[in-house]
Order: structure tokens, then sequence, then C-alpha cells
């Protein structure tokens, strides 16, 4: 036979206050559990809020009534988002597995594109439609024609194998602009482990004459140049520098150049936006990957390797100041704008592909 210590009323208070407490704990929990992206998901409660404006610039390119979506499950890491226009398709690639994927605008189906892919990492097309892929494995940059060749745009510099190119963006010269950090080939799991022949660099290549140019190397501030992009009027050059990954006291951060002299040389090289950023009143820095510009001049960046309330997109205004947020529950590797109109950004996640629509277009053809 048990013994209450205390008058019923007060019973009574203390299992009300038990209960309150209880309710109160389940609701945190409920708030704290991770977003659920599976295909018997409740729906979300619009606006979303994992779409977050930083200041009052990004409110105009947040839409009131749509969602972030998961599009695919399934990879390993994903990168390499870019946008057919003539096919109506993303395709994107699932580096370690060494394929590329495609996902069909008409009706979401998705299939492999291409296996092998030569571990690419970042793909684009070009003015004429055709398909260019950055390879880890081959250590090369490759077009791939309407009668299914595969072309070799790059593979050397100054005699001796690419280190493994990692992004690139065509400009309306028909020219290339391509990063090359060597990460696909410190690792089997991405392309080939070897030698880094040459200093991290970006190159520019004159598609119509094969000449390849160095724009920039460490020597010039540039450690890891990654994913890049064009201002909309093509005068500018952003690079994301994920130098920090590998040496020491390096800024993690997005630089911007000048493009001078008919796309031939950079200048002015200056930190266009810092990943550091406060979080839950702490300072957190990641790092930004592939990177794509709209059609304002604001920056739209895939970002991770810090956790939740920071891995995602980060927006940057043209001024550089960080105005909008995309969360997601895995890293960012890639992103661009697509859809008929250029007007959802779709977002490779670690193991995932992402979207949402946004009040904004794409300032490149991809």
């Amino acid at each position: 036979m048990s013994h209450n210590p205390l008058p019923s009323h007060h019973s009574k208070l203390a299992r009300r206050s038990f209960l309150t407490a209880a309710a109160a704990s389940l609701t945190s929990a409920a708030l704290a559990a991770p977003r659920d992206y599976g295909p018997g998901a409740s729906p979300v409660r619009y606006p979303d809020p994992d779409v977050i404006s930083l200041d009052k610039r990004f409110d105009k390119y947040k839409l009131f009534n749509a969602p972030i979506q998961r599009l695919y499950t399934g990879t390993l890491w994903a990168e390499g988002t870019a946008w057919s226009g003539v096919g109506k398709f993303l395709v994107w690639s699932d580096i370690p597995n060494d394929r590329q994927l495609r996902w069909l605008e008409e009706d979401g189906h998705v299939s492999v594109y291409r296996k092998p892919a030569g571990f690419s990492n970042g793909n684009t097309f070009d003015y004429e439609g055709r398909q260019i892929s950055f390879e880890h494995a081959g250590r090369r940059v490759v077009r791939y024609e309407p009668s299914g060749q595969v072309t070799v745009l790059a593979d050397q510099w100054q005699g001796k194998p690419l280190n493994a190119p990692n992004d690139g963006a065509v400009h309306p010269d028909g020219s290339i602009f391509f990063t090359d950090p060597g990460y696909g080939a410190l690792m089997n799991y991405e392309g080939n482990k070897g030698e880094l022949f040459h200093k991290e660099a970006v190159y520019r290549l004159d598609v119509k004459t094969g000449k390849l140019d160095k724009l920039i190397d460490r020597d010039g501030g540039l450690f890891k140049p990654n994913g890049l992009c064009f201002s909309p009027d093509y005068k500018k050059l952003y690079v994301a520098d994920t130098g920090a990954s590998h040496y020491e006291g390096v800024p993690k951060n997005i630089k911007v150049f000048d493009i001078v002299d008919g796309g031939r040389r950079l200048a002015n090289g200056r930190e266009f936006a810092s990943m550091k950023m406060l979080l839950n009143g702490r300072e957190a820095a990641g790092f930004a990957d592939g990177i794509r510009c709209d059609i304002d001049g604001n920056v739209w960046a895939a970002m991770g390797w810090v956790g939740d309330g920071y891995d995602g997109v980060h927006v940057f205004a043209p001024d550089g100041a960080r105005i909008g947020q995309i969360l997601l529950p895995e890293i960012c590797g890639n992103l661009c704008f697509g859809g008929t109109r250029r007007n959802r950004l779709f977002m490779a996640g670690s193991q995932s592909l992402y979207a949402v629509y946004v009040e904004t277009q794409g300032g490149h053809i991809t």
C-alpha cells in the first residue's frame, strides 16, 4: 500500500504540472525532429520554414507557396547539376558510383544517363546544347557529341596530365572556364588516386583553337578553386575556394575577379563573401562548393560541412552580403537553375536531389 504525503489537491496540481511539462517536452521534441522528405511525409505548411530571409532583399525571391522537394535519393556523393534546355531534363553526377543520372521534367522520372562516366564531377551545356563534363578519372574535359562520340577538349597542361577537372562554365564566346583543384586524384573513391602535376588552378579553354590558358593558381591567391560562375553580364568570374581543406590558415570564401583582355585574363581579385556566419551564438564557417548567379547578380552557393542550420544553400547579394538560406538535411555539393522558365533551383545534396521554385531565374544557360 503506497503512501501519498501530499493532500489530494496538491497531488492534482503536481499531476497537472507533470502533464504540462511532458506535453511541452513532446512539442519541443517534435519541433527538433528532422524534417521528413520521404514519400509518405506530411505536406509542409506554407511558407516553407527552411527557406529563410536574412535580409529584406531576399524577400522577393522567396515564394510563399513553394516547398522544398526531394526528387530522388540513392547517390553517394551528388554533384554537377546541369539543365538541358533542349531536352528539358536535369543531369547530375554520382561520383563514387561513376555514373550520371537524369531527371525528366515531364514526369519526374529518374534513370541512369551514363555509366561509366569517367567519375565526372561538374557538368554543363554549351550554346549548341552539347553536354560538357569535367572528369576525375581521365583528368580531362570532354564533350558529348550528337553522334554519341566523346571529344576530349583538354587533358594536359604543358605536356603533363591535368590534376582532376572539377567544375566549369561556358562563356558566350564559346570558351570554357574550368577549375582543377585535384580532389579527384586524392582518392580512389572519386577517381584514380595519383600525383598532382600542377598547382591548383583556373583555366580557360578556347574550344575553337584548342588553346588552354592558365588564368590563376595558388600563387595568385586561389588555393583550391572549386565551383565557379560568371556574373550575368559575363564581366566577372566568381570562384569558390576550398583550399582550407588542405592548406592551413586559408580563408573559406568566394572570390571574384574582373574578366579582362577579351576573357583571356583575370584581374583585381578580391574576397566577395566569407563563409563565416553566426550560428546559435557561435561563429561557424563551412565550405562553398558549386555556385550560380541569377539574373539580378545574386550568387547562390551550395554549402556544407557545418551541420544543421548551415548546410544547404546560402544566397549572397551583389555586394557580398548573405541575404538568404535554404536549409537542407544534407551537405549541398552543387546547384543550378533549371526548368522551362529557369526559375527552379536544383540542389545536389550528398545522397539526394532537391528542388525549390524561386522568384528569379538563372543568369546563364545552365
